[in-house]
């Protein structure tokens, strides 16, 4: 049996605001954490032996669920259709698509040529992963002229991408190799020049790029100072404009480039201001605007002259609607489409530039996602939803914006098969502690009695307003097919109803996120869908902080918590301002190196700050040590600290994948063991046998 790691306390004081604090296992960060980043095997001797000790100890805890991961891992493998593809996507000339082979882990990448029908191999993620411990592929990208592609790929987790380049006419990489950029591409109308973002020292995207092909030497397009901004690049739906973002959780300020001039100095379009944010589209010498401008917190989108950018020739073309959330919009030739959220489902709305005429696209199941995709053409009245439900797996279809049919192109196949009729979704709300009506979705087996005996899965995140999708996730099957109740809390933070939804759980009342979390735990108890003390509780990144800030407030609520590369030292990392998110992330906590405010309010909730004795439930928290969002040593802290306080018997595991980042292992395969051992530890804490 492994001995359970002890963790060497080294006090290290910091002081702010004339508040003292002690904190004993700072050590286990690296100083060399950036370097880390680029080379795992350069960490510290010390704490790399600690960190492969409570691997160690936690797979021994877990050894005996072993042969449960197995029966998880074939399950949910085998609700993966191992042969599986895109629905390609047409660009010019060509289809291109994706697929995935049997038994193989990584993406196909592959172009037909719609005269000839001859399909042309572009890149192959099997091949190139090989000998790799990780691998990524980010956003591959064909030149306008289709001869180029483009790719970012990441081998170590760290989300520092390459770029390469292949000549389809010799099928061939060029001697072009751009080194530490966020991986996306953007190529202008020349198709010999493509715009890129790279990273600095502390991770942070702060420059553009324009490469030539062939040459050495790039041109910096745009720098951005600001450490609290990150930069990214892209190009309008019609490929008129390159379009240069800089921008905060709150804020942003676009610059354009027209793409047939690369390299033209970027143009200024608004300056940015305080709780302004906005995005363009461009059509016919137009741009449209989708900007929550003047105290429109729930955006509208407007229409102005290229020439005349100012908001005083804004025209009000979207009106605003409190609790209609616009989330996105784009412009094909000729139409305005747009993706909106009212009460927690989303819906798509299209407008008719000529005619003026608007119609929905909806569907009617009580919870459900629904994705829009506007394609790779600018001059096509087709359009691209994918729906989904915790019942329904995807659906794709093809709608027509002139006959508003929509045609099924693909279904997600559930090769091991799937009824939806033996499963039941609902959409439920929780009455918070303020009185709000928080949405919940719930997914159980037909027939489930609520006689309050069910084991539960409650699922949260509420932060930076991102929205939990009620969408199908073949995996939660397995704890649903073993009785479970899987749940999403849909929590003050996102933006489910609406931008004050997300405006009322951040900064000083953060802790509305954490107070919702517990609501609905105790309201699906009191509708006797489950009981205490038999919640599992899991969340990931910033739905880590709210597992282990609902694990201080009401640990005798939770059978157990996971806590996936979990944001639990909030006030460490918001006192650093080294650290590649903590400068644009100050608007969503508040920065406590300049408020004596914040430093209170942050500390008040801080997890790890928070921690004191008292009677935890068991506990899994799963870190990367390449990680620039959350970085490893934070859950490592965490594990030492709730090990030194808890005053019950209940493990409490650290595993820390050691050669992966964020996102966890790569492969479609390979992931699926990391969820196995996930349901494993929930299952062993409630003391189920199955």
């Amino acid at each position: 049996m492994t001995t359970k790691p002890t963790c060497p306390k080294i006090p290290k004081i910091d002081k702010h605001h004339g508040i003292s604090r002690t904190d004993n296992y700072a050590w286990l960060r690296d100083d060399n954490w950036q370097d880390v980043l680029r080379d795992p095997q350069i960490l510290d001797a010390d704490i790399r032996q600690h960190l492969e000790a409570e691997n160690a100890y936690t797979l021994d805890k877990l050894s005996d669920t072993q042969g449960l991961q197995d029966d998880l891992y074939k399950e949910m493998r085998g609700r993966i259709k191992e042969d599986d593809s895109s629905v390609p996507v047409k660009d010019g000339d060509y289809l291109y698509g994706v697929r995935f082979e049997t038994g193989k882990e990584y993406a196909v990448h592959y172009r037909t040529n719609i005269a000839t029908k001859q399909e042309e191999i572009l890149i192959d993620g099997n091949v190139l992963a090989a000998g790799e411990n990780y691998f990524r592929i980010i956003d591959v990208a064909q030149s306008p002229d289709h001869r180029y592609i483009a790719y970012g790929v990441d081998v170590k987790g760290s989300e520092k991408y390459t770029i390469k380049i292949i000549d389809t006419k010799t099928s061939k990489l060029l001697d072009d190799e751009i080194l530490e950029t966020t991986g996306g591409i953007t190529w202008a109308a020349d198709s010999q020049t493509f715009f890129y973002t790279k990273v600095d020292d502390n991770h942070r995207p702060s420059e553009v790029y324009l490469h030539a092909l062939g040459k050495p030497e790039d041109q910096l397009t745009f720098r951005e100072d600001d450490s609290g901004l990150f930069v990214n690049v892209g190009k309008s739906q019609d490929g008129a404009y390159i379009v240069i973002n800089a921008a905060d959780h709150e804020s942003g300020e676009i610059y354009i480039i027209n793409a047939t001039s690369p390299t033209d100095a970027p143009k200024l379009l608004l300056t940015r201001s305080d709780m302004h944010e906005y995005s363009i589209e461009h059509y016919n010498g137009d741009f449209y605007i989708l900007s929550n401008w003047n105290e429109r917190e729930d955006f509208a989108i407007f229409k102005v002259s290229v020439d005349e950018f100012a908001p005083k020739n804004w025209q009000e073309i979207i009106p605003h609607e409190a609790g209609t959330l616009v989330i996105s919009c784009g412009v094909l030739n000729g139409w305005l489409i747009w993706l909106q959220r009212k009460d927690g489902l989303p819906s798509i709305q299209v407008l008719n530039l000529n005619s003026n005429e608007q119609h929905a696209v909806s569907f009617d199941e009580e919870a459900y996602s629904l994705g829009l995709s506007l394609g790779l053409e600018f001059d096509t009245d087709d359009i691209r939803l994918v729906y989904s439900s915790p019942t329904t797996p995807a659906q794709t279809f093809d709608y027509n914006l002139i006959t508003k049919q929509r045609v099924l192109i693909k279904q997600q196949e559930i090769p091991s098969g799937h009824k939806v009729d033996d499963y039941v979704t609902k959409r439920i709300f929780a009455t918070g502690h303020d009185g709000v009506q928080i949405p919940i979705t719930i997914l159980h087996k037909a027939g489930l009695v609520l006689d309050g005996q069910a084991p539960m899965l409650l699922y949260g995140y509420g932060s930076y307003g991102y929205s939990m999708p009620a969408n199908f996730n073949s995996k939660m099957l397995s704890l649903v097919d073993r009785g479970f109740v899987y749940a999403i809390a849909h929590i003050r933070g996102g933006m489910e109803k609406g931008y004050n939804w997300y405006k009322s759980a951040k900064r000083e009342t953060k802790t509305n996120s954490f107070k919702d979390f517990i609501s609905c735990a105790e309201f699906l108890i009191e509708q006797k869908y489950t009981h205490a003390g038999h919640i599992i509780a899991e969340g990931r990144s910033a739905g880590g902080l709210l597992m282990g800030a609902v694990n201080n407030m009401a640990p005798e609520l939770w059978g157990a918590v996971i806590s996936e590369v979990p944001f639990v030292d909030v006030l460490t990392t918001m006192l650093d301002d080294t650290l590649p998110l903590t400068p644009p992330e100050w608007p969503e906590w508040g920065n406590p190196i300049e408020s004596a405010e914040a430093y209170h309010n942050i500390a008040a909730y801080s997890p790890y700050d928070q921690i004191n004795a008292k009677n935890y439930p068991a506990i899994l928290a799963v870190g990367g040590l390449t990680d620039p969002r959350v970085t490893y040593w934070e859950p490592a802290k965490w594990v030492a600290k709730l090990r030194e306080f808890n005053t019950s018997n209940n493990d409490i595991l650290l595993y820390t994948e050691m050669e992966a980042g964020h996102g966890g292992a790569s492969g479609r395969f390979e992931s699926l063991k990391e969820d196995a051992r996930l349901y494993a530890f929930a299952i062993k804490a409630l003391g189920l046998n199955n």
